[in-house]
């Protein structure tokens, strides 16, 4: 109850430039309840007294650029630079070493999903510059789970109401299997599209035999 009264004096006192500039700092590993802000601050807009589009966009922008920040600074400077100096910006060497486990076996893929797991979103930038990701393909990932992250934790608030506070703490214990889940439907998305790509083309290859046959 502590942190959510912190949370809510923050939005009476600063209102929407909250969720921007929280989150922006949180993505630079300083420390800010960037879910439970972002739960109470559709449970605002369910109240009427903020906009749901504005809160979107504040909240994606302050995570895209948050996330962007990481990766150029560890793109530039690297990991003896982040292992180094990273404590001055409450970097803990256990939490730089979990990511970078994760990082080896996940890929480019702990980029969208890190977002999801505690003490790894905030350092996924970072590894993300020092293993030289591709920019573009950076950004495919990240932009695409800050997205769904925002949105994810903004609709919990909006949509619950009242009960938003229970169902963000369900929503925070279960949010791995939400996300395997939907990485599943994705996948059976893809596969089904590209099913049907491959059964025409193997009707189109017949019919072009017989073409030349004649």
């Amino acid at each position: 109850m502590e942190l959510l009264e912190k949370v809510q004096h923050l939005f009476g006192s600063y209102g929407y430039s909250v969720l921007f500039f929280g989150l922006l700092l949180e993505f630079i590993a300083l420390p800010f309840p960037g879910e439970t802000t972002m739960a109470y601050a559709g449970f605002l807009s369910y109240k009427g007294h903020l906009d749901f589009g504005i809160l979107a966009i504040l909240a994606f922008l302050g995570t895209t650029i948050g996330m962007t920040i990481t990766y150029f600074i560890g793109a530039k400077a690297g990991l003896p630079f982040i292992t180094r100096y990273g404590k001055w910006f409450l970097m803990k060497q256990d939490k730089l070493d979990k990511t970078q486990k994760w990082f080896a076996k996940y890929g480019n893929a702990l980029i969208f999903i890190g977002y999801f797991i505690p003490g790894v979103r905030h350092f996924t930038g970072y590894f993300a510059g020092i293993a030289a990701v591709p920019f573009r393909k950076f950004a495919l990932y990240a932009y695409s789970g800050a997205l769904f992250w925002v949105l994810l934790f903004l609709g919990i608030g909006k949509i619950f109401g009242p009960q938003w506070n229970a169902v963000f703490h369900l929503a925070h214990q279960y949010t791995a299997y939400i996300v395997a889940g939907i990485g599943l439907l994705l996948i059976a998305a893809v596969l089904y599209r590209y099913r049907k790509a491959w059964a025409a083309r193997s009707l189109r290859k017949p019919a072009a035999i017989r073409q030349r046959q004649k």
